[in-house]
């Protein structure tokens, strides 16, 4: 009897040595980020970059970049961020927004930028993972080229693919509260990606996520809703007057959505000839009109005034330009096959504003790709801000069932906007979270920054809670990628509601 304890006990041990190797044996030293061209100064935290394959009979590699939180990785959230596209890769946001570097233009068009460590980065309060989604984006890839037609649903099942393999590569995360967050296009990929999560999680599917809720920044969400917010963002801006905004009203009956006579669609021409120059992704920006990007923003012949539009207090300017940031281009996203932003640009006369060359020329660059374990370009091909390889089909119609049944079921959702941006504007994300029909249990009120400006603290935006912890945000005076225009706000917003903290 003694002897069977003996084995049964030395059997329990042993399993328990086993699990807990698992666990602390922590992330694969092969996917560790060591040091990367451009960069001299020291990691604030551990990076790491590379593949999960998530169809290994046809070679299918979702390509991930994961920072560490800076503070502390093993209590603080594991938060998985989405550029929008369809089709965009997530290097967007690790470049230019909310990234662990500031990316500073090298001294010619082909040289490596020079990176700086971000002050404003989320790694400042969260883990965070960057994923080239679907495959076929940015440095994603796989060897059957069928796998690059696709769609909302198909996105959404891989990437669900991608985390539950990614948590079997990293196990020591597993308890870490789990977010999803993106902007613009990614207002689809975050709710139905969420909503597979959900499911998979009411099945007992392995290993379990412990998923917490959600945030999607000026995002697509509703077609109806969506076109009908342009008009009165428009007339609320001083784009358009009042007479024009009135009979356009009448003209339309309310309706912008489908035009319903030609009057309407006459009004409708005439707006869209009023604000046709201006930066859709932030009105409040200068956008070059040339047949050949601008890429410098030390223009002389624009006014010192314009230049200061975009500035910030990052180490380089934002981007003045519109191309790549986001579908739809002054409309919505219907059901179907979404034009890819090459497809569109092949039936312009030239590419507005300027393009983005400092991540381009960064993930174009042979030692950079080896440094962060990506394939060359021999291999998978060059790194674009937007894929020319997917054949893309939106095929989950609106957001707004997805929404209502993650919030009902107890998951937090944020949803954040710049309210300067006339691609995805606010009007439209107040309009549909206030459609849920929530009560609001904190009324609509001015937040505020930290940062104090002769002693005061500033107004930093609007908000408005609803029940079943549904939050809406604005950002005062940022366009439609938010961090990259308010990185200080941003980092404020987001870390006071993954803390469960008032905003």
């Amino acid at each position: 009897m003694e002897r069977k304890n003996f084995f049964l006990q030395y059997n329990i041990v042993l399993t328990f040595l086993a699990f807990l190797f698992l666990v602390t044996e922590g992330a694969p030293q092969s996917a560790l980020v060591t040091q990367l061209p451009g960069f001299n100064g020291t990691f604030h935290s551990k990076h790491y970059a590379g593949y999960v394959d998530i169809d290994e009979r046809h070679g299918k590699n979702l390509y991930y970049y994961f920072v560490e939180s800076e503070r502390n990785p093993s209590k603080d959230p594991v938060v998985l961020w989405l550029n929008g596209g369809p089709g965009c890769s997530s290097f967007d946001g690790f470049v230019y927004e909310h990234g662990p570097f500031n990316f500073e233009a090298g001294k010619t068009n082909d040289s490596l930028p020079i990176l700086h460590n971000n002050p404003y980065s989320w790694s400042k309060v969260s883990n965070i993972i960057y994923l080239d989604a679907p495959v076929g984006v940015g440095l994603s890839y796989s060897n059957d080229k069928a796998d690059y037609d696709t769609g909302d649903l198909k996105t959404a099942s891989d990437t669900h693919s991608f985390l539950l393999k990614w948590f079997e590569i990293y196990p020591e995360f597993l308890t870490n509260q789990f977010y999803i967050s993106g902007e613009s296009y990614a207002g689809i990929y975050v709710p139905t990606l969420a909503s597979d999560i959900a499911k998979g999680i009411d099945a007992g599917v392995k290993p379990a996520i412990n998923f917490k809720g959600y945030m999607v920044g000026n995002g697509v969400t509703d077609d109806i809703i969506d076109s009908n917010a342009f008009v009165p963002f428009q007339h609320g801006m001083g784009l358009i007057s009042d007479k024009i905004f009135e009979e356009a009203n009448a003209a339309c009956q309310g309706n912008f959505y489908n035009e319903t006579s030609q009057h309407c669609k006459d009004m409708i021409g005439k707006i869209n000839r009023n604000v046709d120059d201006l930066n859709t992704y932030d009105i409040l920006e200068p956008c070059y009109h040339n047949t050949v990007p601008d890429v410098t923003t030390d223009n002389s012949r624009l006014p010192m005034s314009f230049r200061k539009l975009g500035e910030t207090k990052r180490s380089f300017p934002v981007r003045k330009r519109m191309f790549g940031r986001a579908w739809p281009y002054n409309a919505p996203v219907r059901e179907g096959l979404v034009p890819s932003w090459p497809e569109v640009l092949k039936h312009t006369n030239y590419v507005p504003c300027i393009s983005d060359r400092i991540a381009t020329v960064w993930l174009n660059n042979e030692d950079v790709r080896k440094a962060i374990h990506a394939e060359p370009i021999t291999v998978i091909g060059r790194w674009r801000l937007c894929s020319n390889k997917l054949i893309f089909t939106h095929d989950t119609g609106s957001m707004i069932p997805y929404h209502k049944n993650l919030t009902a079921r107890g998951y937090r959702a944020l949803i954040y906007s710049g309210d300067h941006d006339m691609c995805v504007p606010y009007t439209g994300s107040e309009k549909w979270t206030s459609s849920l029909g929530y009560a609001i249990v904190d009324e609509w009120r001015p937040w505020y920054t930290k940062e104090e400006i002769q002693g005061s603290q500033q107004v930093a935006g609007y908000t408005q809670g609803y029940a079943n912890n549904l939050t809406f945000l604005t950002i005062k005076g940022a366009g439609h990628t938010v961090p990259e225009y308010k990185p200080l706000e941003a980092l404020e917003f987001y870390e006071r509601w993954l803390e469960g903290k008032k905003i």
